[in-house]
């Protein structure tokens, strides 16, 4: 089996922790708007406006400025309008700013960008998915993820097991502490567990599709082959970009 390959699917990106508060507003569709109203919030979405004004921020690697200016013109629901648009250098560009400031509520619909005919797209919104994962708990269960990922890092298992319980403690519905968690049982070769956490993560996120190849990955430790297969093809069905993981279907059907 290509372990290295399919164990950085279940971990996702290293150092993928932006921290960035989240601005409330509107949802536009509860607004009653006037023709001149209409014509304005048209405006404020228009794709090649939005790519404009954002542009020189991503050249100049202003993340702040970049936050701002989006909290500042757009709602949430409005770049994901344009994540779901026709304009290829906008669904870009909503990708990456819903990875900046976009929370749970965004990632059914980057998770169908995964299919994306255009390969920056589903790499964007891939990592804004990761991105998300990671800070949907409470601030308490984020910074336990944080010093969990950080022992991870040193091979220290047994430690981060406990800082990632911990953060589940704090925030029960948080899918990225079960997936964590998972993979440092997984490192310390106790498949059975990694797996629990894995299908406890799918619970509460179907779409983590580094779960569901985690989970795969444990079945195929276990010998446990058509479960295997089951779970590497539910990771394929959501992203279809894992090459390892296509790889190791291949591999476990044909019996190497």
């Amino acid at each position: 089996m290509r372990t290295i390959a399919l164990q950085a699917v279940f971990r996702g990106p290293a150092g993928f922790l932006p921290d960035h508060s989240v601005g409330r507003h509107p949802d536009w569709r509860l607004l009653d708007l006037g023709r001149g109203l209409e014509e304005s919030f048209l405006q404020r979405i228009d794709p090649d406006r939005f790519v404009k004004l954002v542009q020189p921020l991503l050249c100049s690697k202003d993340v702040t400025g970049l936050c701002s200016t989006l909290q500042e013109n757009w709602s949430k629901q409005d770049i994901l309008c344009l994540l779901q648009g026709k304009h290829c250098d906008a669904r870009k560009v909503a990708a990456l700013a819903l990875g900046l400031l976009g929370d749970v509520h965004c990632v059914d619909a980057l998770a169908e960008q995964l299919s994306d005919p255009d390969p920056i797209v589903n790499q964007m919104a891939e990592h804004a998915l990761w991105s998300i994962w990671f800070r949907s708990g409470t601030p308490k269960a984020n910074c336990e993820i944080k010093k969990g990922l950080d022992v991870l890092s040193g091979r220290k298992f047994d430690c981060a097991v406990r800082h990632f319980s911990r953060a589940i403690e704090h925030a029960p519905n948080f899918a990225e502490a079960y997936n964590q968690r998972a993979i440092a049982h997984y490192l310390k070769e106790e498949y059975e567990e990694s797996a629990q956490d894995c299908r406890a993560t799918v619970t509460l996120m179907p779409c983590h599709f580094g779960a569901w190849a985690g989970l795969g990955h444990c079945y195929a430790h276990m010998n446990r082959h058509q479960e295997a297969i089951s779970s590497y093809e539910r990771a394929l069905e959501i992203n279809p970009h894992l090459t390892c993981v296509r790889d190791a279907v291949l591999e476990l059907k044909s019996g190497a």
